[in-house]
């Protein structure tokens, strides 16, 4: 895609929060979406960007001063956007989002309150592009809405996916080190964490199932047929700040030599033509050294520079056949997170889903 495109005015849904920051500093300059509106909930309402901001680094210069706003679906419609970002949430996202489509304006949402709702595609677009025709395009009454999975499921799908034809998998079993940052801010209370180690996040094991099936799964008609394979899932939280890490066990069926497998990864980049400003080139590392990845030094990989943080990086593969074991690592807040949910945007406007 080489054509320019003019910049579209939108709306980030809870900005104050956590991956609401992340939305504004990967949308500031942005050369495709403009953050005209930054809506926050009673807590941020009425604050500056600078008062509110929680990220490591200094808020973009295009939107500091910038001013967030309480907004209700009526609100953000008048405003003259034609796209939302979604950081509000689980629990209450899926009302105002499915309004803010009812009214015209587009919404592509981090929260999990539609993820697999009939019509709303859950993508991970080097995964599952095809699933963005589950959006219908006679469905004059509303804008669509997509959502991105899981953040583990992200990491996990994006490391499946290049090696499910040179394996065909039996079973796949996966262990969990999930960064702090995944419960929001301000996270996991810190004597619950500290010296510790949390075997137990609500929901999570069976979400990190279900949404990676549901990624690796077939279109069919107005649905979609979720990859047959199980995948088995033990999810713990641990005391780091963003990265969430996964010890990956599959029982294959094929046996193929292990540079094929590594190659398979390395050569998977099925956006590399497509031009869009988010999307990592590779969208997976490999690392051959022993004790890679590492959430500290891995966890913002990906290039070109605005694709920072949006790779999902593999490591210790060991392939004693026919089961092979690795480790992927892929930053939560980012590709898990608003960094998807942007990328997913770019696809669905290049695609002509957007108008």
């Amino acid at each position: 895609m080489t054509e320019a495109i003019a910049r579209r005015p939108v709306a980030v849904l809870g900005a104050g929060g956590y991956i609401g920051q992340h939305f504004l500093r990967l949308l500031a300059d942005h050369p495709w979406f403009e953050p005209t509106l930054l809506a926050a909930g009673a807590s941020g309402a009425n604050r500056t960007v600078d008062e509110v901001w929680r990220l490591p680094e200094a808020p973009p210069a295009a939107i500091t001063g910038r001013r967030l706003v309480r907004a209700t679906p009526a609100a953000v419609a008048r405003a003259g956007v034609t796209v939302a970002f979604g950081g509000l949430p689980s629990g209450t996202a899926g009302p105002f989002e499915r309004e803010l489509a009812r009214r015209g304006v587009a919404v592509f949402s981090n929260a999990s309150d539609l993820r697999g709702a009939d019509g709303v595609p859950l993508l991970v677009p080097e995964v599952n592009e095809a699933h963005l025709a589950l959006l219908d395009r006679r469905a004059k009454r509303r804008a669509p809405i997509v959502t991105n999975p899981n953040c583990s499921a992200t990491g996990l799908a994006l490391a499946l996916a290049p090696i499910l034809p040179v394996l065909r998998p039996r079973s796949v079993h996966v262990a969990t080190y999930q960064a702090l940052s995944g419960a929001g801010w301000p996270g996991v209370p810190s004597l619950a964490i500290a010296d510790n180690v949390l075997p137990f996040i609500a929901d999570e094991e069976e979400k990190l199932a279900a949404e990676t099936r549901r990624l690796l799964g077939r279109r069919q008609g107005a649905g979609v047929r979720s990859w047959a394979t199980p995948v088995h899932a033990h999810c713990a939280r641990v005391a780091t700040r963003e990265g969430h890490l996964e010890a990956v066990t599959l029982e294959a069926t094929r046996r193929p030599t292990r540079r094929a497998i590594l190659d398979a990864w390395r050569r998977f980049d099925p956006l590399a033509e497509r031009g869009l400003p988010t999307a990592p080139h590779p969208p997976v590392e490999v690392r051959e050294e022993a004790d890679r990845p590492q959430p500290l030094r891995d966890r913002w990989a990906g290039s070109p520079p605005a694709a920072r943080g949006m790779a999902a990086t593999v490591g210790r593969v060991r392939w004693d056949a026919p089961v092979l074991r690795f480790f992927v690592l892929s930053h939560n807040a980012v590709r898990g997170g608003a960094g998807g949910s942007v990328l997913n945007a770019e696809l669905a406007l290049a695609d002509g889903w957007l108008g």
